[in-house]
C-alpha cells in the first residue's frame, strides 16, 4: 500500500505497524504524528496515511522541512493555503501577528504593506524585538517570517496607502487585512477595497483596546465580504491603551477569519 512519510510518496508492505515502520525508517525519532495528530501509542498503518518521524532539536534535510512543518495540520490543508495570496496593510499590534500566524499555517504569498520604523513603544504589543529597532517594519517581520517558514513568498511594500495606490498595491489578492490604528485609514481602506475589488474578502478590527473582558472580542460579517474583528466599542485613548492580550486575542480572530476565507467558509 501507499502511504506519505516524511513528506515522500512510499509504498509499504500491508500488514504493518506504526512502530514497526519507525523502526525501520527513524528508529531515532522521538515524535510520531499521523494524519495531523500526534500518537504515543501503536496502530496499524491504513493506505493513504500521512505520516511523520521527527527527532526533536535536529534541523531535517530541506526536502523534508515543509511537510514537518505542516505536519500538525489537518491533512490537504496546508497544500490549500500555499495557493494563497493575502495582503496585511499595517503592520503594528494586529498586522505583525496576523502575518505571523497566516506564515505558521503557510499561507503561500504575504504582502506586508506599512511605512513606518520600529520604535521602543512597539514592543509591548507587536511581533518585534530590540534588535529590530530602526528597521523598516516590512523588513523587520519578512526576516522573522523566514526564520519561521522559508518556504512562504513574502513580499513588501514601504509605503503610506492612499486611496490613489490602493488600486494598484491591493489587486490580485484574495483577502485584504485591515490592520491600522488610525480609523480615517481604516475606513478608507476599507470603502476602497470593497469599490474596487468586489470579490476581494476584507477583514478589519475596531476595538481592542485595555483590559476588558476577551470575551467581548468577536468576529462578524457585516455584509458581502466585510467581516470586522473586535468588540467595536474599546477603541484606543487617552487613559485606554493598547495592550498585548487583547490585540493578540483580535489579531487572532483576524487570522483565523482569513484562513475561513480561503478555504471557502464565508461565515465568521
Amino acid at each position: 500500500m501507499t502511504i506519505t512519510l516524511n513528506g515522500k510518496s512510499i509504498t509499504v508492505t500491508s500488514p504493518i505497524s506504526l512502530f514497526t515502520l519507525k523502526q525501520q525508517y527513524r528508529p531515532e525519532a522521538e515524535i510520531m504524528i499521523v494524519n495531523g495528530y500526534q500518537l504515543h501509542e501503536d496502530r496499524l498503518i491504513q493506505p493513504d496515511d500521512i505520516i511523520h518521524f521527527i527527532q526533536k532539536g535536529i534541523l531535517p534535510p530541506k526536502d523534508e522541512l515543509e511537510s514537518m512543518l505542516a505536519a500538525r495540520h489537518t491533512p490537504q490543508i496546508y497544500q490549500l493555503l500555499k495557493q494563497s495570496k493575502v495582503a496585511i496593510a499595517g503592520l503594528g499590534g494586529l498586522g505583525s501577528q496576523i502575518a505571523m500566524m497566516l506564515a505558521r499555517t503557510g499561507v503561500g504569498h504575504l504582502f506586508l504593506v506599512d511605512f513606518d520604523i520600529v520604535e521602543p513603544s512597539n514592543l509591548n504589543r507587536q511581533c518585534y524585538a530590540i534588535s529590530h529597532l530602526g528597521m523598516y517594519k516590512t523588513q523587520a517581520l519578512k526576516s522573522q517570517i523566514e526564520q519561521v517558514n522559508p518556504f512562504v513568498c513574502v513580499t513588501c511594500e514601504n509605503t503610506y496607502v492612499t486611496s490613489e495606490n490602493l488600486k494598484t498595491l491591493f489587486q490580485g489578492y484574495q483577502v485584504v487585512c485591515e490592520a491600522f490604528d488610525n480609523p480615517v485609514c481604516k475606513a478608507e481602506l476599507v470603502n476602497g477595497i470593497l469599490e474596487h475589488f468586489p470579490d476581494c474578502a476584507i477583514v478589519a478590527a475596531s476595538g481592542m483596546a485595555g483590559y476588558e473582558s476577551s470575551n467581548l472580542i468577536r468576529t462578524k460579517r457585516i455584509f458581502g465580504n466585510l467581516y470586522l474583528c473586535g468588540d467595536n466599542v474599546h477603541e484606543a485613548k487617552p487613559g485606554q491603551g493598547l495592550m498585548a492580550p487583547r490585540v493578540s486575542i483580535c489579531a487572532a480572530h483576524q487570522a483565523n477569519m482569513v484562513i475561513r476565507l480561503l478555504l471557502g467558509e464565508q461565515e465568521a
